[in-house]
């Protein structure tokens, strides 16, 4: 079986601080040189006949993003309403986007009907719900396979306690729903979660997935989702998709020879095609000396990344401004009133105040997951494509944290009691 391989990891050139100077910091910086390379080379390792690629946007939702990723050709891989209008705004057509939500309302069910998108869905009573009210629109069902094909609980989802899909072994139920109300089932859907380190587990799922396949008939497409691991320092381990991508197709056209009708192989691939494109550009605030702890306080923190809090997720920092200077050692901390930091002990050039620091590998779940949180702006965003930079969010202001908020001086009504 396919292993994850050790990989001496690349990162992109890193921006002049002119450029940061140019939009402000902080400043999140995507390459799309690197997004189209690494959709060629997940590409490139499948052999089938009919490939799909859905972009997962919920990694990261710029509209310019995701115009770019439907110029190089895929689909898009959406898990809400909100999602789906971006993508409609992006120029996709409903026949281009997949939506695979989880826990919502029938009312955000029916309107994704309305608008014509392809539908998945994990849960029984949702399929019943579409059977009455939608008998006409074909639809998908996400099944989880119960494995763990990660290392962490918070991005693993495809294990048995996982409140994602529907458990294979409820497929008599499924095709309950199917008799009672005529549905037509035109899709079978994995998603195993991030950070894949287990390739033989993975494998596991597709063949259980297959098992689920031969029982209905009349299938369009098989996706089996992603959640492929990048590496995000020195001598992390990736999935070898070069690998893992002939183990599965191998198996696919296998299974295409027995199953007997033409299938499309969907792959939803988010952090692969757009992590290590992203970088986030931010300016030393203060070093501050400690009796044990040396920090560089930067104009940022986890309202604006919070993987390294929320996943403990490593992320590579280096020195933009003094890149030869004497290595020492920093705690790199955010200016949230929380503990934020970006990197523990890491060992840096020289920091100063006013350096610039850039934290690799930020393209995903980045600032997708940022937040105003201590009434903080979120920042710009750039796009970099052969060679030039364009904005294609601009830097938040404070009329747009006040933009949606009333001022009610309730107190002019009922006046508030004097204290006794």
């Amino acid at each position: 079986m396919a292993k994850s391989k050790q990989h001496a990891t690349e990162y992109p050139p890193l921006l002049p601080p002119q450029l940061v100077e140019k939009y402000g910091s902080p400043l999140y910086v995507y390459d799309a040189d690197v997004i189209e390379a690494q959709y060629h080379r997940l590409q490139a390792a499948f052999d089938v006949p009919d490939l799909h690629l859905h972009y997962a946007c919920k990694a990261l939702s710029n509209v310019s993003v995701l115009q770019f990723l439907r110029q190089l050709g895929a689909g898009l891989d959406t898990v809400s309403i909100q999602e789906v209008k971006l993508g409609l705004a992006a120029g996709y057509s409903p026949a281009e986007i997949s939506f695979t939500p989880n826990g919502v309302s029938y009312e955000e069910l029916d309107e994704a009907c309305r608008i014509g998108v392809n539908l998945t869905l994990d849960n029984l009573s949702a399929l019943e719900h579409l059977g009455h009210t939608f008998p006409e629109k074909p639809v998908s069902v996400r099944i989880n396979p119960h494995i763990m094909a990660g290392a962490n609980l918070k991005t693993s989802v495809g294990h048995v306690d996982s409140k994602f899909g529907i458990s294979a072994h409820q497929v008599p139920l499924i095709q309950r729903v199917v008799s009672n109300t005529g549905l037509r089932i035109n899709g079978i859907h994995m998603h195993t979660g991030s950070d894949i380190v287990q390739p033989d587990a993975f494998m596991a799922g597709v063949n259980i997935l297959l098992d689920v396949a031969r029982q209905f008939p009349n299938l369009d497409f098989i996706d089996f989702g992603s959640g492929f691991k990048v590496p995000y320092k020195e001598g992390d381990i990736e999935t070898n998709i070069e690998e893992l991508g002939t183990k599965i197709s191998v198996r696919f056209r296998e299974f295409l020879a027995e199953y007997g009708n033409p299938l499309k192989l969907v792959f939803e691939p988010g952090k692969f095609l757009v992590s290590k494109a992203g970088n986030l550009y931010v300016r030393v605030n203060v070093v501050k000396h400690t009796t044990s702890t040396v920090f560089a306080g930067v104009d940022s923190g986890l309202n604006h990344l919070i993987r390294p809090m929320f996943y403990n997720a490593y992320h590579h920092i280096s020195n933009v401004t003094n890149p030869s200077g004497k290595p020492r050692f920093y705690t790199v901390s955010g200016y949230i009133c929380e503990t934020d930091n970006f990197g523990v002990n890491r060992k840096l050039p020289e920091v100063r105040e006013g350096d610039i620091l850039c934290i690799h590998n930020a393209g995903a779940y980045g600032f997708s997951m940022a937040s105003n949180y201590n009434s903080r702006l979120r920042p710009a965003e750039v796009l970099l494509f052969r060679g030039k930079d364009y904005l294609i969010r601009e830097r938040e202001t404070m009329d747009d944290i006040l933009r949606h908020q009333t001022r009610v001086n309730v107190w002019e009504e009922q006046p508030i009691s004097e204290k006794a």
